[in-house]
């Protein structure tokens, strides 16, 4: 549609006169921008990070309705040619003419002319957008507050995957820079897209309604054999990697990593974590004010509900392959862990990966007066049910879900795009980095063997202090491998203070 054509919708005028009166009352006195600007009114795309998850959420960025439609790719950049290639690949065969990066071949290495290799490469992809699309972020997590502000000065809305910080500095970085997305009215999408199920959010309702009492134990389980680069070997032992330099390889395995992404901990666990915390009525904090004493940024203890301290076992019980090479990774493969809400709920969380034992992926609430089930398959298709009583007993269910519940990988897109072509209010960076943050503050009473309480976890020290430094090849790593290709792995009751 031409700009200014007076005979066709104009999105512009559109927001101007319907959906800027709707958030008027909130954000009176705050310049906003306009919610989108590009030309034909579609919501343009841009993808950092180019792994699995980014192609996945890129691919949920373009299926879209047809009311909140159309998307168009027009940028990507990874560190990696080869996962960058790969991603573009897939994606072109599926959405065509939804993916557009310009110029065939103009681009470094016969790659599209918007499509950008480097530490750098974020900021060439963002520079493509305009005011009102959308910059997907799902690189390790160590590097989320980096991009976030860059996208926030720039006016760019943002989808980022979660968890959202590996430590309690990046956590405070999101609380600042967020403070700013919000002046802008930017739109913020966190990969928890299970506070995008239909289904929990039924039950969440009915929970926080008292269909079951008061919440006294919630369990969540996720016990599985390893996945994606949670244990590595030497790198040296890798023959196609063993002339990457340090800092890339660490990105290519990041889940070994604490620095990185939290380890497997944060990225495995926080889904049935930050679900636990939804159904206690976790949602976020003040947010003038989020970030600091949690009882202070509510005002009493009894609305906090986020964990205020954690206390966990945890270990390495497998340090060698059935190969029989060594496991160099930092990552326990067992936490147990034991969370401690202001009101002295509990919240008990099981993570494994190690092969050949009992697997559960499940997640329980327990109440006074009945029990509730929910994420007992996964993320998705999770039936959510409602008893009577202390157990599953079909005949004592008292709520269902009716119907099967919509993917919620793509409501949460559905949800965000609505936001955007509607203006309607829409921040999830604060929820997002205090779910990360409940797990850094598990993770480290692991690693550590300390009780946690939330200040700890929050004033504790930068993993990666200066990972915005980081550029080209010279990007030294945060941690190094020692002579035999070994880093360092916590130490619980040696290292009391670091994770490491």
């Amino acid at each position: 549609m031409p700009k200014n054509s007076a005979d066709q919708p104009n999105r512009r005028r559109f927001i101007k006169t319907t959906g800027k009166v709707a958030g008027a009352s909130a954000l009176a006195g705050v310049a906003l921008p306009h919610v989108h600007a590009g030309v034909n009114d579609t919501v343009k795309v841009a993808l950092v990070g180019a792994g699995g998850r980014g192609t996945g959420a890129a691919d949920n960025a373009l299926s879209v309705s047809a009311a909140n439609a159309p998307t168009k790719l027009v940028a990507a950049a990874d560190i990696f040619e080869d996962k960058l290639k790969s991603s573009l690949n897939g994606l072109q065969r599926k959405h065509k003419e939804k993916v557009d990066l310009g110029k065939a071949g103009a681009g470094k290495n016969g790659l599209p002319e918007r499509a950008f290799i480097g530490f750098e490469g974020y900021k060439n992809a963002i520079d493509t957008l305009d005011k009102g699309d959308v910059a997907i972020f799902t690189t390790p997590p160590a590097f989320r507050w980096v991009f976030y502000k860059y996208a926030a000065e720039k006016g760019v809305n943002v989808f980022m995957e979660k968890p959202v910080t590996a430590d309690g500095f990046g956590t405070k970085k999101i609380l600042e820079i967020n403070k700013l997305a919000k002046k802008k009215n930017l739109k913020v999408g966190v990969g928890l897209m299970c506070r995008h199920s239909r289904a929990r959010g039924a039950m969440a309702e009915k929970i926080q309604g008292g269909a079951i009492g008061d919440i006294v134990l919630m369990r969540s389980y996720r016990m599985h054999g390893p996945v994606a680069s949670a244990r590595s070997i030497p790198q040296k032992l890798r023959p196609q990697f063993k002339d990457l330099e340090e800092i890339r390889w660490q990105i290519r395995r990041f889940h070994s990593f604490i620095w990185a992404s939290g380890g497997c901990f944060n990225d495995y666990y926080i889904h049935n974590i930050d679900e636990c915390c939804w159904m206690k009525g976790a949602s976020m904090g003040d947010p003038e004010n989020a970030g600091g004493d949690p009882f202070d940024v509510i005002g009493t203890r009894d609305k906090w509900a986020w964990p205020i301290m954690a206390q966990a076992t945890g270990g390495k019980h497998y340090t060698k392959n059935r190969q029989g090479q060594p496991f160099v990774d930092q990552n326990f493969d067992n936490y147990s862990v034991e969370y401690t809400y202001a009101d002295g709920t509990k919240l008990m969380h099981y993570g494994r990966t190690i092969e050949g034992c009992h697997n559960e992926f499940a997640s329980y609430v327990h109440g006074t007066k009945g029990f509730g089930t929910f994420s007992i398959n996964g993320h998705w298709p999770a039936p959510s049910k409602l008893y009577s009583g202390k157990n599953p007993n079909p005949a004592n269910e008292i709520w269902k879900f009716p119907v099967r519940e919509s993917n919620p990988y793509q409501d949460e897109w559905e949800d965000l795009l609505d936001a955007i072509r509607n203006d309607k209010p829409y921040n999830e960076a604060e929820r997002g980095a205090l779910a990360s943050q409940v797990c850094n503050m598990g993770r480290m009473a692991a690693h550590t063997g300390q009780r946690v309480m939330w200040d700890d976890a929050m004033n504790a020290d930068p993993l990666a202090p200066d990972i915005e430094k980081l550029a080209g090849l010279d990007g030294k790593a945060p941690v190094n491998a020692n002579d035999e290709g070994f880093y360092p792995t916590p130490q619980p009751g040696i290292t009391k203070k670091r994770e490491y």
